[in-house]
């Protein structure tokens, strides 16, 4: 799976340059499905890798296609530089599982440590100081539900992964792109025509339902809950977290306890619900963050706004309880 050509023609030096980086390559074995990937969910056993590297140079490569800002780029590169090993897994285990925001974290430190990336930086002249932190640019950042590059790519590259659209519908959607001022005066990517926009925000909230499903949220708590375990017990240090994915199963699998349960971990092939726990080991009451998008139409207004039934689609899908007790099977 390669989208990079659909967001930009070729990768400008600085980019190439800075992505050669270790800190960016241990992004390759960090992957953007939060370890559900490794489960046997119909839903996610048949993914392609889609990794925190790919999705990291696609976003960079969104804001260069529409700013042409060698910082604001830059600060989109680095924005996952400090995610650890699956993700926002690890926010679940830090107990920040409605915000994620606990893995954003240390990217400052990280850049501060890699000389590749402080003498790539030195030598295109952009200061340090100006990537350190992407939500100061809109394009690359912004609050929700509006529309910037990084939700942009995960966004398409996971309707892709997840076969709920094809390229031919993806470059479609890019295409249609533009960069207009929204309702607060900020800049913010948008779509041209009603119908595309539309689209898109259909494609992101079955995006949204899958971030949240039952399957998901179980596969990062329980997750959560074999690292945690696993630290205490010594079979893992908190400094493998910022290592990569290949490198903690290993040390998971030379331990007999955590080899089994990171198996168990491995088999959940269905899941589990009702209204109070079963008398079963593992039963869950799991919240998670629902990450939602709401494009503009430039000139329109919001697609909520234009076409009231997706806003009541997202509504919906925004009150929607998850109170409910889980078990994987």
């Amino acid at each position: 799976m390669d989208l990079w050509t659909v967001y930009h023609g070729d990768i400008p030096p600085f980019l190439r340059e800075m992505m050669d980086s270790p800190a960016l390559r241990r992004l390759e074995d960090v992957g953007m499905n939060c370890g559900c990937e490794y489960t046997s969910f119909p839903r996610f056993r048949d993914l392609g890798h889609y990794s925190r590297f790919r999705h990291s140079v696609g976003a960079a490569l969104i804001v260069w296609h529409f700013t042409r800002d060698s910082a604001a780029s830059a600060a989109g590169l680095l924005h996952d530089i400090a995610t650890p090993v699956f993700a926002h897994v690890v926010d679940f285990l830090r107990g920040d599982y409605l915000t994620q925001e606990a893995t954003e974290s240390g990217t400052e430190e990280i850049i501060r440590q890699s000389a590749e990336l402080r003498a790539s930086l030195a030598r295109y002249a952009i200061p340090a100081e100006d990537v350190v932190d992407y939500h100061r640019y809109s394009i690359a950042d912004n609050d929700a539900p509006r529309l910037s590059a990084d939700r942009l790519e995960y966004t398409l590259g996971n309707l892709l992964n997840f076969r709920l659209a094809d390229l031919s519908e993806i470059r479609e959607m890019y295409d249609d792109l533009t960069v207009s001022v929204s309702e607060d005066g900020a800049r913010e990517l948008m779509f041209r025509t009603g119908e595309t926009a539309l689209a898109f925000a259909r494609g992101a909230l079955a995006c949204s339902r899958i971030y949240v499903s039952r399957e998901d949220r179980y596969a990062m708590q329980m997750l959560s809950e074999l690292l945690g375990d696993a630290i205490k017990a010594g079979v893992l240090a908190e400094r493998d977290l910022m290592t990569t994915e290949p490198e903690v199963i290993h040390k998971l699998l030379s331990d007999g306890k955590y080899s089994r349960r990171w198996d168990r971990f491995r088999s959940y092939r269905e899941m589990a619900a009702q209204d109070r726990p079963g008398p079963e080991a593992g039963w869950r009451q799991i919240f998670a963050k629902k990450r939602h998008i709401d494009p503009c139409v430039a000139g329109k207004g919001r697609v909520s706004a234009v076409y009231p039934a997706f806003g009541e689609e997202l509504r919906t899908f925004l009150r929607q309880s998850q109170a409910e007790w889980l078990l994987g099977i």
